[in-house]
This record gives C-alpha cells, structure tokens and sequence, in this order.
C-alpha cells in the first residue's frame, strides 16, 4: 500500500476542479497544469501549485505525456490523475507512469488496450459470455478498397449497421448506413474522420439497433480481484452521438433487468481485471434485449448521477483503490435512493447544428438551490475556446423521484444566466419539460427525429423577442443616460427627458427588431416592435442592468447583460442576445414587420428566395460569407416572402436588409 499525498491532475476544466474537491478533503497536494489558453481558468485558482504546459492546442500541452511527467516530477508528486479525454485511456501514458515511479489512478495499461479497441474488446466480451452485436472489421482505407465489404456485410451482420471507429469515441468517425449501396461512401468518410481524430483510420461495421436506448453501468475493481457493480445510468439524449442528459436509475429498467445488466458489467470487468472505476456501455433494443457497446477505462462525465443515488464519492473510491486499499464495505449492495438527472450545458449553437461557439463569459450564474449540483470550471470572464471541449458546466438534479427531479433540473437551468456565448440551454429546458422525457419516451435517435430548433420554439413563448426588444431599448437608454442611472416612472423621473419618438433597430437570430418609443411625464407610451404596437406598458424600474416592467398587466423583471457588443435580455420567458444596428436615414425600411437583416457585414453568398415563395421555420433564405466563414440566415417562422433587398455577390453592411417575410399568423 503506498499513500498519495500529491497528486497532479492531467486535466482541465470541471473535471480537473471536481477531482480536486475530493483529494483536497483527503488532505491530498493538488497539482494542475495548464496551457496559456487556461492560465486565468477556475481550476488553477483552485489548485495548491500549478504548472505552466507552453501553448494553448491539445496536441502541445494536455497530450504531451513527457510534458506531464516532468510536471510530476518538477512537483515531486506521488501520482496522476488523468480525469477523463486527453491521456486518460492512453496505455503508452499509463505505463510511463509506472517507469516514472508514479501512481496512475486507473486500471492496467493491459485493461485499457484491451477495451480501448473496439474490436478487441467485443471478442474479450464475447469470451466472457457478455452479449454483443454481429460485427465485421473492415480495417483502413486501403484494404477496404482491395476489398469491398458490402457482401460481408450483408452475409455476417446485414442492414441497416453503425459504422465506427474502432479506436476512440465522442460519435466520431460513425455513420449509419440503412442501404448497401450508401456503404461505400459512408465507410470512407468514416476511416477519414477516424484517422484525422485517433490516428487510425480502422472502422468495423456493427448491427444497428432501431431507437436504442443506451445504458450503461458504473463498476468498480480493486487490486485484489473485487469488482462491484454500482447500477446503471441511462444517456438516451443524444445528438449526434454525443450524450446531452443522462439519469440514474434509468426508466426503462426493472429489477429483473437491472440484474441481468449488472451481472453482464462485473462479468466485463472481470475479464480483463478490472482495477478503478469504469464504465460498460450498452445498447437495450425495444424488447429489453442488451448488447455490449464498449467499456470506458475511466471515470465518466456523467458521474455524478451516480454519486447521488448511491451517496458514494466516486473519486474518493478512485485514490483508495490507487493506494493499494481494497474496495470498502459500502460498496456492497448499494441500494439507489431517489432519481438523479444530469444535462451538459455546451457553449454551441443549437440553430447552426450544434457548432461550438467561442467567446468571453460576461455573465455565468446558475442559482442555488436543495437539491441541485453544479460541476463547472468556467466563471464571468472565462474565455470560451476553440482549442477544447465547449462543456461549461454539468447541472444535476437530485430528488425522491423522477417527475420531481425532472422539474428541479428544468427550473435551475432556466433560472441559468449566461452572457457572452450561445448555449444549449433552451434546448435542455425544452426536453426536461417536454411529455416525451417526462414518460421515458426517448432514444438515441430523438433528437434526429425531432427538429431542436422546433423543440425550443414550441417551449418559448410566442412574443418573447419583442417583449425583449423593448426592454432592450430602455436598458440601453439608460445605460446611456450618464446623469439618470436609473429611471423611474415617477413624473419627477422624466422632467429632463425628451418627449421625441426615440427608435433602436436590433438584430438577433437573423431578423431585425425595430423599437419605437416616446417618453411622457406620465411614462412611456407609443411603445412599438416592427409597427406593431403593445397595449399597456408600465415601467416599475427600468436601469441599465435590470428592468421591472408590466406589459398588459403581466409584470416581470429581466436581467440585463452587456458585452462583445451585444446586449441579452434573460427573464421567465426566455433569453434573447440583441445587436444594435447602425442608425439609418430612412429607419422607417428597416421597420418592416419580419425584415430579416445582415447579421455581420458580408458578400452575399446565394439567394435562396424569391418574391412570392412559401417558406418554413427554419428555411434557408440568404447565405453570406465573412472572414472566410459562411452564415445562412433562416426564416424564424413560416411565411411569406413579400420581397429580397439583395443579389448574389452583394457586399452588404450589417443590418442591411436582405428579405421581407409576412409570418403566418399560426
């Protein structure tokens, strides 16, 4: 038994802050290293000493295993904690850590070689009587084209079938083929991506699973051949293949099945001698069959469902077994107390497929409450980079049931402020509230089945961005009267403000919001978005961070945020992110209800629409391009185009109007 009194953490972000908590509590010297593109992150903060990796890509500073290694020893730490991605299922790291006197908090390099092939691992399953899925290798690019696999395909697994890379993960390297004559195509794109992310193009083709459910189960080994299974988690919410709200217990699992699922996972673990904490995957088909994916030879993002339930430290578990200690006694039996829910918010925008977005957090908050874990490792002022995973934080609702866990989850994060970046969010409340997850409902392909961005227009309220775009105009009012820091509604509030129509034109999503207004003694009247005016408005408090104002009766308060700019408007109804446009000569073309405007100055790309057209929410109507990246502005609802301001090789300004659509009144 060797004792950890320092340990370094080969990671970043949350993970590397939520492994420190733990060792920290054990009285445990905590070590990060950091590339120049963290160097003001939470987790350095937070660590006891840090080491500087010179460089901000993965490739030269969190994957360099030499680079780690000196860390640890510059540091005289007693061991490694490689977190999960970068070097955590890295053999070659795990053994360089042994020959440098280390301790590695993981299983075997023998362990993770053997699962960290796909194919290895499905034959090491197969041998332990573990269900598993028909499956042929098709190797790299070159011996598939010696030899087409399309019969083998169809005599040894038949269609439709998963592509995959047999090394790594994350949903790369994968594509469904549902015909033989797409096999071609899709397994050369596959061996493309797979050698450009893994550095071995090699993919197998497996039997796919209609509407799966993915589950999987949390095991625990130690050094004297003890492996415990700790109960599944269910991370059916997908997109594209990458996993957005996992749960514990999962819905569609009884007793009978969760101990046929737990047996098959100890039986995985086993084979190979399993020492930590991993995690065997899953697929469970309609008539609660299951299959074995793949085994993750480390502690998973998704975590902390399990600790809730269980009421165990899984990282606490993870140095106990390093040591040399065998698994304690609580391990047995667990029982699941309640349900757990967790949903990844992401830094992306779910409109543009999901693209990872990049920026500086002006504002970061999710709210406190009973009942509800926050691992994150960004805070305001956080820069949002390119070089790595876009996770901002895992939200975790815990709570004596499902429907109660559900709405705690949901509520938290529409309560979430974030300022600086598009985000998930909306989404993840739209899922949590909608009577599809509520009844267990979903599967791996939902998301591929149900437009996101419909999923979020079905849960928002239909006048929220105009309702935003006024509050918008006051705020930024009052941010620019530098003598009345707050204005009230009071008549004394109004004596130095001017009685002439004020007007702002905005732009978010794609489409202009042009605001009308006209301060009285009395307060404000004339209130209009794109012509159409509101019914009585009444300003409670309106200052340049917070505005408290009734609109018809109804009164609300919205939160203000400023920044890279643009200005975000967050309240119950929502959350809208406003551009200002230039003032023009003739704003009265810009008030035209459902102008859609240039986002950014750009050459116009395409033309999609002509006068007369029906188009759909969602609908592309112009592209343009800017710092050598394309933007596709799409109709925000259905409609009508009335009229298109632009042409094909166009340079236009920002907020220049491209398109006039009349929005179908359904």
């Amino acid at each position: 038994m060797r004792s950890i009194s320092k340990l370094l953490i080969a990671n970043r972000g949350e993970i590397a802050a939520r492994i420190m908590r733990t060792a920290k509590a054990m009285d445990i010297i905590c070590v990060a290293v950091y590339s120049d593109a963290d160097s003001d992150a939470p987790f350095v903060r937070l660590a006891d000493e840090a080491v500087r990796l010179p460089g901000s890509a993965p490739t030269e500073t969190y994957l360099r295993s030499e680079r780690i290694i000196d860390a640890a020893r510059l540091t005289d730490a007693d061991a490694i904690h490689p977190g999960y991605g970068f070097l955590a299922e890295n053999a070659k790291f795990a053994r360089a850590c042994a020959d440098a006197g280390l301790i590695f908090v993981g299983p075997s390099a023998h362990a993770i070689e053997t699962m960290g092939t796909k194919i290895a691992a499905k034959q090491a399953m197969a041998a332990a009587g573990v269900p598993v899925l028909p499956h042929i290798e098709i190797g790299c690019a070159a011996e598939a084209a010696a030899t087409p696999p399309t019969a083998l395909v169809n005599r040894d697994v038949g269609f439709p079938v998963l592509v995959k890379a047999a090394f790594g993960g994350g949903g790369r390297g994968m594509r469904l083929v549902r015909e033989a004559a797409e096999l071609g195509s899709a397994v050369a794109a596959a061996q493309r991506e797979a050698a450009s992310s893994f550095g071995d193009g090699t993919v197998f083709a497996e039997r796919y699973v209609e509407r799966p459910r993915h589950v999987e189960v949390q095991i625990l080994g130690d050094a004297f051949g003890k492996v415990v299974e700790l109960g599944e988690r269910d991370c059916s919410v997908q997109r594209r293949y990458q996993k957005l709200i996992e749960e514990s217990p999962s819905p569609i699992v009884d007793p009978p099945l969760r101990e046929r699922l737990g047996g098959a996972a100890v039986a995985a673990g086993r084979a190979v001698d399993y020492v930590g904490a991993g995690t065997v995957e899953f697929v469970v088909d309609r008539d609660g069959r299951f299959f074995f994916l793949e085994m993750n030879t480390r502690l998973q993002v998704e975590h902390p469902v399990t600790e809730l339930v269980t009421g165990l430290d899984l990282v606490w578990l993870q140095l106990q077994v390093a040591e040399g200690r065998p698994l304690p006694p609580e391990v047995d039996g667990v029982q699941l107390r309640g349900h757990a829910i967790e949903a990844r918010l992401y830094a992306e925008d779910v409109a543009a497929g999901f693209l990872p977005a990049t920026g500086v957090l002006h504002g970061f908050s999710v709210p406190e409450s009973p009942g509800v874990r926050v691992d994150s490792g960004v805070a305001v002022g956080s820069r949002v980079s390119s070089h790595y995973d876009s996770l901002l934080a895992k939200v975790i609702a815990h709570a004596s049931s499902r429907e109660e866990a559900c709405r705690l989850l949901a509520r938290a994060l529409s309560d979430t402020y974030v300022h600086g970046v598009a985000t998930n969010r909306d989404l993840l409340v739209a899922l949590l509230r909608s009577p599809d997850y509520r009844t267990g409902d979903v599967d791996v392909d939902y998301l591929a089945r149900h437009d996101p961005v419909e999923l979020m227009r079905a849960a928002r309220a239909p006048d929220v961005d105009r309702i935003h775009a006024l509050v918008a105009a006051l705020a930024d009012q009052a941010e620019r009267r530098q003598h009345a820091r707050v204005l009230a509604a009071a008549p004394s509030g109004w004596r130095n403000v001017s009685s002439e129509p004020q007007w702002t034109t905005y732009s978010a999503g794609g489409a202009a919001y042009h605001v009308g207004y006209r301060f009285t003694r009395a307060g404000l009247e004339a209130a209009t978005v794109n012509q159409e005016s509101f019914g009585d408005v009444e300003m409670i408090h309106v200052a340049s961070d917070v505005v408290d104002l009734a609109v018809d009766g109804v009164r609300r308060m919205f939160r203000i945020g400023r920044g890279g700019g643009s200005t975000q408007v967050h309240s119950s109804l929502g959350a809208t992110t406003f551009v200002e446009l230039p003032r023009f000569a003739e704003p009265e073309v810009l008030s035209v209800a459902g102008s859609l405007v240039a986002p950014m100055p750009g050459t116009v790309v395409r033309v999609d629409v002509r006068p007369g057209d029906d188009v759909q929410l969602g609908a592309p109507v112009v592209v343009l391009e800017a710092m050598k990246m394309q933007h596709t502005v799409v109709a925000p609802a259905d409609g009508t185009v009335t009229g298109v301001g632009v042409e094909a090789g166009q340079t236009v300004d920002a907020g220049a109007v491209l398109a006039v659509v009349e929005y179908s009144s359904s």
